[in-house]
């Protein structure tokens, strides 16, 4: 590792770490939060009630605002939450598709884009790891 002028720890410019797509998971999260607070305020069918929802969205931008490329850790926690986030709103997505709700129904939208921003953090997390962990370690 680097050190810096006084002593400690440095990191690269984000540019020079390989895989590391930390800055986008930050922005989708963020993103994320404020899409389920919307969609909660709104009166959509999320499958969340109003604490579970107030809840996710302060955790999504609290992993948001943690977010580093210098703790391993939080890279882990992304994975997680981006890896539930895709469980719970895929689920409820197709469930909505199935049940014959119709595509433009903000309910049934509000929850496939939480799906899929969800599928792409957890995709960019993923990436992530996989660069962190393939790093030599000093």
């Amino acid at each position: 590792m680097a050190f810096g002028e006084d002593g400690g720890e440095s990191v690269p410019p984000r540019r020079e770490i390989p895989h590391y797509h930390g800055d986008g998971v930050r922005a989708l999260f963020v993103v994320g939060a404020v899409l389920i607070i919307v969609a909660q305020s709104t009166g959509a069918e999320l499958p969340l009630s109003t604490t579970g929802a107030v809840f996710s969205a302060v955790i999504l931008v609290v992993a948001a605002g943690v977010t580093n490329p210098a703790q391993r850790g939080i890279h882990w926690f992304n994975g997680i939450l981006a890896a539930l986030g895709t469980l719970i709103f895929g689920i409820a997505a197709v469930s909505h598709y199935r049940a014959g709700i119709s595509l433009f129904e903000p309910s049934f939208l509000y929850v496939e884009i939480l799906a899929i921003l969800s599928l792409v953090a957890l995709y960019l997390s993923t990436r992530t790891i996989r660069g962190i962990t393939q790093r030599p370690r000093f």
